[in-house]
Formats: structure tokens, sequence, C-alpha cells
């Protein structure tokens, strides 16, 4: 008997990351995104996760929605595909709720989702906790428990299923937050449900951990090392988080607490850039890339800073990223290493192996940041 897999690809997932509209929630943005020159990224990440279950194609039958949501991807991929359900033009929240409640009822089983928290509200509100489902993480907000932590992980927890292998699951968390509130520098995190996943610790990431730091005399440390190291003849971009936010304090700089400022000369020169500005700034000065993880899953590309494009990163290259943290945040990973999911294979590798991360005034670890495939 064939391993019955549901699909669902949000295509408009992550839009507004790469142009600094911080989400992707409503035609309305969805279409200021492209006008912007945002890509759709979606069925590439899905693309990632699929292609790990190439060599079990024989035993596994796609479910999944017509074109960009689905059916595209996995044909051309080789799978056995049936199209259950035909989508709008452009599509929308409707239609994947809508294919949603015929997986349901054909009895899948695992359904596998590429998008954003709002994708995993979608599925949430039909779904529940009465299959399992994982997500392939593609939106610009992931603090829902129910997706892996790249979307090569996720093709490893399905490969798991495949194989037969005994894998636990569990209850995770539904999470989504207010954009326009996100827009304006807040969070404000809302719980929506539960569903049911793969408990694989190694491939499913834990539920973004929104709390702030609180040893505020460590970040000033951090912070006041960072501002001295600081080199006229650079230009320095900095990332998002409140761990990033306390070194431009330090320089009484405002900061875009959700976004990507760019500093030289400890005098701010423009604010919440998109993907292509700071391309095109990087291409007139030396530059350094000052990022922090995120607490709780230790992601410091691809979560929340999509305007960190893989063109970007090369062209500062990994020796001039200053990664910043307290020891407390690294504490709390348990072990697990920092992950790098920029989209970008080569860059991924490029970017394993062992980092310098600031911890204090002139205090620094080695961390790892590592491949999910070697934990």
């Amino acid at each position: 008997m064939k391993f019955k897999l549901g699909l669902i690809i949000n295509p408009v997932a992550g839009l507004g990351g790469s142009v600094a509209l911080k989400g992707s929630d409503g035609a309305q943005t969805a279409a200021q995104a492209i006008a912007l020159g945002a890509e759709p990224k979606a069925n590439i990440r899905t693309k990632a996760a699929l292609e790990q279950l190439i060599p079990y194609q024989s035993q596994i039958e796609v479910l999944t929605v017509s074109g960009e949501m689905g059916e595209r991807l996995a044909t051309e991929l080789g799978f056995s595909c049936q199209v259950i359900y035909q989508a709008g033009t452009p599509t929308c929240p409707d239609d994947t709720e809508q294919a949603a409640q015929i997986l349901k009822a054909q009895g899948v089983d695992l359904l596998l989702f590429a998008g954003g928290d709002g994708t995993a509200r979608n599925i949430c509100h039909i779904i529940d906790d009465t299959l399992p489902v994982l997500g392939i993480p593609a939106g610009c907000k992931i603090h829902s428990g129910v997706y892996a932590i790249t979307p090569k992980a996720a093709g490893r927890v399905v490969e798991l299923l495949v194989k037969g292998e005994l894998v636990t699951l569990g209850e995770a968390d539904v999470m989504d937050i207010d954009e326009e509130a996100f827009r304006a520098g807040t969070v404000k995190a809302k719980r929506y449900g539960e569903m049911k996943v793969p408990t694989e610790l190694r491939y499913v990431q834990a539920v973004k951990n929104g709390g702030k730091e609180t040893d505020e005399l460590v970040l000033a440390d951090i912070a006041a090392y960072v501002v001295s190291e600081m080199d006229e003849d650079w230009q320095y971009i900095m990332g998002s988080g409140s761990t990033v936010g306390a070194i431009m304090a330090e320089m009484g700089l405002e900061n875009t607490l959700l976004g990507v400022d760019l500093v030289d000369d400890q005098q701010l020169i423009a604010s919440d850039l998109t993907a292509q500005q700071l391309l095109d700034y990087v291409a007139n000065k030396p530059t350094k890339l000052v990022i922090t993880l995120i607490g709780g899953q230790g992601h410091i590309f691809g979560r929340g800073n999509q305007q960190l494009s893989p063109a970007l990163i090369q062209a500062i290259g990994r020796d001039n990223i200053i990664v910043v943290a307290t020891k407390t945040k690294l504490q709390a990973l348990n072990g697990r290493p920092l992950i790098a999911d920029t989209g970008d294979s080569e860059l991924d590798d490029a970017l394993s192996g062992y980092m310098n991360v600031t911890t204090g005034f002139n205090d620094h670890v080695l961390y790892r940041v590592g491949h999910i495939e070697e934990n």
C-alpha cells in the first residue's frame, strides 16, 4: 500500500520578506510585494523537501492541488500525483481550506504544506488535530511549532514515515501575529489552536521564544564591545531582534526592531531596507553584517530576515558576519546547532562549521552552525 501524502503549497507565502513588508497575508500585500520585485519562493522550498523523497517515489502517492499549489512541482519531480482540488487564479486562503477539507476526507497519512503562520492557521481551521501535518517553512512569520526547521528537514521527517520507522506524534501550537502591529515594530502573538505533528526534535522546531532578554547588563556589554570594534572604513548591516537593537541603542540610533538597517561611521544611513536595496549599498563599500539568533529555535538566517538574501550573504562573506547572543540564549538550545536556512543549499553548506559568537565585552564562544542531517 502506498503512503498517501497530502500536499498544499501556498505559492505567495514569504513574498513580503525580501521587500521588507514583514508578511504576505492578504491579496493586496502579495500584489504589493510582486510590484516591488519579490519573487515567489514557496515552490522552490517545497522542492528542497520533496527531493529527499525521490528515492521513495514508487511508495508514495501525492494528493494535491492544481497548478502552483502542488500539481506542477509534484509532476515535475516525477511523483504519482492526483489533483483533488482546482485552485482559483490568483490563489487565496479559501483554496487552502477547501483543499485541506478534501484531504481530510481522503484520509491522507500526512498533510505536508508550505507556507507561514497564516497558512498554518488556515490548515488548523480545517484539520485541527484529526490527522498528522507538517509545515515546510516558506513564510515571513514562522512562530508556530508545526514547522520543520528547514525544508530538507521536512523531507527527512516524511522519509522516516514512508520507511515505516517509529515516529512519535505530539501536539504543537499554531501561533500567528498581527501583521499590522508587526510592521509597526510590535509582536502580538496569539494561539489559534494545535495540530498533530511528528515530534522528531532534530527536525521539527520549537515554538519561537518571544521573551525579551532579561540580563540587561550582558546586552549592554555586548553592545559596547561591538560598537568599540566598529571600523570607519566599513559599513554595517544591522539585523533584526532585540540583541541587535541594544547595539543600535548604544550608538543612540533609531532601530527597526523587526527589519534591517544600515549604519556607517555610527550614523544611520537607511532603515528597514529591502533585499535589493541592501545589495545596492553593499556594492559601494565593504560591509559587515551583525545578526543574532532566534530564541528557542537557533536560526540565524531564514526566519524573519529574508531581506538578507543569499546574494547579499555571499557578497558580504562568512568572515564578515558578526553573530551576537547571550550565553543564556545559546544554552537554551541544549546543544542544537545554529541553523542557516537561506534557501540556497550550497550557501548553507558554506556557512556550516563553527562560528565565533560575541557573548559579552571581548567575550566569545565558538558555536556550531550545522546540518540537520548531522544531528
